[in-house]
Parts: C-alpha cells; sequence; structure tokens
C-alpha cells in the first residue's frame, strides 16, 4: 500500500478523535459537526472543476468528508471506532 494512504488514514482517524474530544467538552454539538462535514461536501459537489472529474475521482475526494461524517452519526464512543469499520461504512453506503 502506498505510504500516503497510511498517513491519510492516520490523520483520518485524528480528526475522528478531535471532533469526539470536542463534543465531549459540549464545545459543539452532533449537528453542528453534521452540518458543517455537509457543507463541506457540497462545496465538492459544487466545484465546476469537480463537475468534470470521473464519478471514482468525486468519490474518492468525498471519502474522508463521508468518512467523518459516519464517525459523527456513529451514537457508540469515537475512539472505539476503528478505521476498516468506518470505511467499509462509506462503501456500504455507495453500493
Amino acid at each position: 500500500m502506498n505510504t500516503a494512504n497510511l498517513q491519510l488514514e492516520g490523520l483520518y482517524m485524528a480528526l475522528v478523535a478531535l471532533m469526539g474530544a470536542l463534543k465531549d467538552k459540549g464545545l459543539v454539538s452532533e449537528a453542528e459537526i453534521e452540518r458543517a462535514l455537509a457543507e463541506a461536501e457540497a462545496s465538492v459537489a459544487a466545484d465546476p472543476v469537480a463537475r468534470d472529474r470521473p464519478p471514482a475521482n468525486l468519490h474518492a475526494v468525498r471519502f474522508p468528508i463521508r468518512l467523518l461524517r459516519r464517525a459523527n452519526a456513529d451514537p457508540g464512543s469515537l475512539s472505539a471506532q476503528t478505521f476498516s469499520a468506518l470505511a467499509r461504512g462509506v462503501g456500504t453506503d455507495l453500493s
């Protein structure tokens, strides 16, 4: 596997942990995080350059946002989630 992919996997999980910490401290709510991530995904979809990309490339760009949205929506502890479980869920949502 490309080492950049492994680094991104670690970065995504760091963001999941930060989201959990922000929610645990009451600094942001699940709804606020969802709204921000939904806006990010909508921004990607609205980008004129993105519309010219193949669907697989669009899915790749949206993957991190969808992974974070999935982690945010999971009622379990964010610290107990794994990258593989979250990624599998994102993949299931696409099929």
